[in-house]
């Protein structure tokens, strides 16, 4: 496949993992949890303290045991996605403390903003998997937040989720809670039904929520992603090669833990690293160098056999415009065309992570169909060419009033719902709307047409149940 972006030779990548491998054996990684540097210790690797030093013997053991592909196991079976290989799922954005309104004003998030993306995800034809921290709820009770997030996201979407990482218990939580709703704990041995991420602390450290709670959903059979976010510059080296020997070290640490606790556990290879502002010293991840960093990690997974995860749509712009629009398009044409396989923050981000907003997500939807169609299959077989009909219609014909225009017209060419295909009087004559305020104009019947996924009474239940007992008397806003 030809590509325009740097391909790295296979030198190169050896380079990079040889120097991944010397930094954990010369330097070391600080694991900053004693249950997780204990594990490393059980199974041979050398500790001082905190600080681990995986083997090249330890990492490859690791990375063998490591599936290619997995799939993840919905609610609704039909929902079910594959990961890894060719296939490529998209998420909503992930972390962000604040919503922004149509009017570019920011506010905290509440728990009401939070089931009302896990709703848009219900009914998106574009987002695959429901996210988790979408926004984080400044009115949950923070015992129970987690429970929240998950309940919003079994009760109103049918569609695999993202599990809670933030903490040793929340992972634990996030376990049974998830064993509720998928009938007992052997209904996630053979598929995990929730992928979690889990970060590393740059530079070259595991923080103890981070490294505990992965232990917790390896074992309980979930799939991670671990992955970094460094600063070129900054955290990190300001050269993308040493960026990228840093985060993969990083990496390639996380993994052998995650194997180290459960063998065959899936681990996602992922990154949203980027360059540092030299102005400011803000993360600027509507940077192009994000999108050089999502390429080259794409190969880099695919040089270990792993499935690859990024950022989508991503920008520094605070509002809904134009900076939003290209930086959010790039990286997300970036991650999908570069063959990355778990695509998150595909949907609703801005301000470097600081925000969701409700109208960018329905933008962003538009965006991730049109590149979905971009890079749909095409057969060039003979039904296909149908050189019978370019023939008939011969010179200074047409092709509007052949059957199989009709009968292909809205498959063939892709039929946006949103972007403004009118001329300047049909477009003056409804009102002469932006993108902003049609995206508002269609967020209200999004929401207005969701409807309750099916669920027998008696799982939902002991969905409920559950998430009481693991409250522990902390007050739930979901029931």
């Amino acid at each position: 496949m030809y590509t325009r972006m740097h391909t790295f030779s296979r030198d190169e990548m050896d380079r990079i993992h040889e120097s991944s491998l010397a930094v954990l054996k010369e330097t070391g990684i600080v694991i900053n949890d004693p249950e997780s540097v204990e594990i490393f210790k059980s199974h041979g690797v050398k500790t001082e303290g905190k600080k681990v030093f995986p083997s090249a013997k330890d990492v490859e053991e690791a990375l063998r045991s490591c599936p290619e592909t997995f799939t993840v196991k919905a609610l609704n079976p039909a929902n079910s996605r594959k990961v890894g290989l060719d296939d490529f799922v998209m998420l909503p954005g992930y972390g962000a403390p604040f919503v922004t309104l149509a009017d570019g004003s920011q506010r905290k998030s509440e728990y009401r903003d939070y089931v009302d993306f896990v709703k848009l995800v219900q009914g998106s034809h574009s987002i695959d998997m429901n996210g988790f921290l979408m926004v984080e709820p400044c009115d949950s009770d923070p015992r129970a937040a987690h429970l929240d997030m998950l309940l919003a996201g079994l009760l109103c979407c049918d569609k695999p989720l993202m599990g809670s990482p933030v903490s040793r218990k929340a992972a634990a939580d996030c376990v049974e809670l998830l064993a509720a709703a998928f009938g007992g704990r052997e209904g996630l041995a053979d598929h995990p039904v929730s992928v979690a991420l889990r970060n590393s602390q740059t530079p070259l450290q595991f923080s103890e929520e981070m490294a505990s709670s992965l232990v917790q959903l390896a074992r309980g059979g979930q799939a991670v992603i671990v992955a970094a976010l460094i600063m070129s510059g900054s955290s990190g080296p300001i050269t993308i090669p040493g960026l990228l020997t840093l985060q993969n070290a990083e990496i390639l640490a996380g993994l052998t833990l995650a194997q180290l606790a459960r063998p065959g556990t899936p681990v996602i290879y992922g990154s949203t690293s980027s360059a540092m502002d030299l102005r400011s010293g803000a993360l600027a991840c509507g940077a192009p160098e994000l999108s050089i960093i999502v390429n080259l990690t794409a190969q880099m997974a695919r040089y270990y056999r792993l499935p690859s995860r990024s950022g989508g749509s991503l920008t520094d712009a605070l509002c809904v415009d134009a900076q939003a629009g290209a930086e959010s398009a790039l990286s997300l044409v970036t991650a999908v065309n570069s063959g990355i396989n778990f695509i998150l923050h595909s949907a609703g981000i801005l301000g470097s992570y600081i925000s969701m907003s409700f109208e960018k997500f329905i933008v962003d939807e538009e965006v991730a169909s049109m590149v979905r169609s971009m890079v749909r299959p095409i057969n060039a077989g003979e039904e296909e060419i149908d050189e019978r009909s370019i023939v008939k219609v011969g010179p200074g014909g047409n092709y509007l009033t052949q059957p199989r225009t009709t009968r292909l017209c809205r498959k063939e060419i892709f039929n946006p719902k949103l972007m403004n295909r009118l001329n300047i009087e049909g477009w003056t004559a409804k009102g002469s709307p932006d993108l902003r305020n049609a995206a508002s104009e269609r967020l209200k019947g999004r929401l207005e047409s969701w409807t309750a996924p099916d669920m027998p009474p008696s799982r939902r239940a002991d969905i409920l149940k559950k998430a009481g007992e693991l409250a522990g008397g902390a007050p739930l806003l979901a029931a």
